[in-house]
């Protein structure tokens, strides 16, 4: 989860991009040119992102001699938004909902890239699906910084080893495997770990199950018409994938504690079951950045590993992920931020930003050996190697269905106050009004 979800150009700095890099930030020409000059980034990162996201600039503050202050809120959406509009906007803004920056670019705030980076080498070099969502009007205006996987399913593999289980390569081996740890579960067991509770945000775990699912089986342009609204949610493709993760983790006996525990579980509380001596739950889909939540002694490798979520037979043809991404925006004719920019457009500049254990390269070309764990390489592979990449749809869409209808309703549907199919026409009708 990444929540809290045309104005004409400038002449530039006649400075390019030097495309030699090395891992612990990109290279550039305006070597000391800068000194003095300072650049303003906000974005809605904290603890410990924010900490190696400074490390991973300090090589371009010591080859410009430019000052990068970075500005870290929880509440960024409704600060960004007040500081744009109040016309104090930063430099540069990280912008985790591409919806929010098309407003901006509507609005004649956000700058385009076009002329400032190289975006036939982005195009070349990020992962397919990701250059497009930072395209509007066929203007570049939203350049990943980092991303976050969420096609991911977490396991305990000594367990896993212990009980003959084997990782599934496909959707009916995961259904098989599903139904065999159900079988095998004594009481207070279950295949899968589930918690949805995020105060004023609960409801996003449903939504990107479902969305994930939706990739897998319509495919990635089935998933754009939806996010664009030309495809229904109580159509028969969004249906189809809510009822698939209503057999899958929502029958009897296939969730810990049972479906009237997942509303009041947090979200980053449930995986506790998987880790303890005899696990309560075996199977958790949930993105990179919950690593973040597992207890301090969780060794990943050893206490926890990580599968790629499978395709669906008989869906679309090709491995796609689904994930989100903070969009570097740039909102000020200043200099320093351009050459930021340039710097932060480099295939190879994530640097100390790996160290997270839950951020990942945009770029497909990101040396993989140079992440830290296994489970992160694995992931980085499975990133890499995927043949789409779909953006978060309930960032995309409207707030008020994104972030608002949608989420609702899949509570309401959970706690049993809806149906799914009545979840999915009132989602569709708070579409309609707007």
């Amino acid at each position: 989860m990444n929540r809290s979800g045309k104005p004409a150009i400038a002449a530039v700095a006649a400075v390019a991009l030097v495309a030699a890099a090395c891992g612990d930030g990109g290279e550039t020409a305006a070597d000391g040119d800068l000194a003095g000059e300072s650049v303003t980034v906000l974005g809605g990162f904290t603890t410990p992102a924010d900490d190696a996201f400074r490390e991973a600039v300090e090589s371009f503050e010591e080859e410009t001699g430019a000052t990068v202050d970075y500005q870290g809120t929880a509440d960024f959406e409704q600060l960004i938004r007040s500081r744009v509009e109040g016309g104090n906007a930063p430099d540069i803004a990280m912008i985790p909902q591409p919806g929010l920056l098309e407003q901006f670019v509507e609005q004649g705030h956000a700058r385009p890239l076009d002329d400032i980076v190289n975006t036939e080498q982005l195009q070349d070099t990020l992962i397919p699906g990701l250059f497009e969502i930072g395209t509007f009007d066929d203007g570049y205006y939203g350049m990943p910084r980092v991303v976050a996987l969420k096609s991911t399913v977490w396991f305990p593999p000594q367990a896993f080893d212990e009980a003959g289980y084997e990782v599934p390569g496909t959707w009916q081996e995961l259904e098989e495997l599903t139904e065999t740890i159900a079988a095998d579960s004594d009481e207070g067991q279950a295949p899968w770990c589930l918690g949805i509770e995020a105060s004023g945000s609960t409801g996003w775990v449903i939504t990107d199950w479902i969305e994930d699912i939706l990739l897998r089986t319509a495919g990635p342009d089935d998933y754009e018409r939806w996010v664009e609204g030309d495809l229904a949610f109580d159509s028969p493709e969004v249906t189809e994938a809510a009822e698939i993760f209503d057999e899958l983790v929502l029958t009897d006996g296939h969730v810990a504690g049972g479906r009237g525990a997942i509303l009041g579980t947090p979200y980053g509380d449930a995986a506790a079951p998987m880790f303890q001596e005899e696990p309560g739950c075996y199977l958790h889909r949930q993105a990179s950045f919950i690593s973040g939540f597992f207890p301090d002694d969780v060794v990943e490798g050893e206490d926890v590993d990580v599968f790629y979520l499978p395709p669906i037979e008989d869906g679309w043809d090709g491995n796609p992920v689904n994930g989100s991404a903070d969009l570097a925006a740039l909102f000020t004719e200043n200099p320093a931020a351009e050459e930021l920019m340039r710097y932060m457009s480099d295939p190879e500049w994530l640097g100390a930003q790996i160290d997270t254990g839950f951020d990942f390269s945009p770029h497909q070309t990101f040396p993989i050996e140079e992440y830290p764990s296994e489970a992160q390489r694995a992931q980085a592979e499975y990133l890499q190697e995927a043949d789409a990449f779909a953006f978060d749809a309930s960032d995309r869409m409207p707030g008020h269905v994104g972030a608002g209808s949608f989420w609702t309703q899949m509570v309401a549907w959970i706690n049993d106050e809806v149906t799914l199919d009545e979840a999915l026409q009132n989602i569709e009708e708070s579409r309609d009004d707007a």
